[in-house]
């Protein structure tokens, strides 16, 4: 797993448990299988950026493109510990 993928599959996981959401509860609310919320959160490198934005709706996360930036990073809400 590359470090971006793997950035990606941490913010993931931590935001569904800091909800108290279960990989299948997650899976519901996005509208996508279990299945791609385990492939998201295992860092799978090639994913479909529709489910994987409607995951990231769905727990509350976003992504940002900011021009000019390399690499992936992940910021945690603020009071968020993870």
């Amino acid at each position: 797993m590359n470090a971006r993928a793997s950035t990606i599959a941490q913010a993931v996981k931590a935001r569904r448990q800091r909800l108290g959401l279960r990989q299948e509860q997650a899976a519901a609310l996005a509208g996508v299988s279990t299945r791609f919320v385990h492939a998201v959160e295992a860092g799978k490198e090639s994913l479909r950026l529709d489910k994987l934005l409607d995951l990231f709706e769905a727990l509350g996360l976003a992504l940002v493109l900011r021009s000019g930036a390399t690499g992936v990073s992940y910021e945690a809400p603020s009071g968020d510990s993870t």
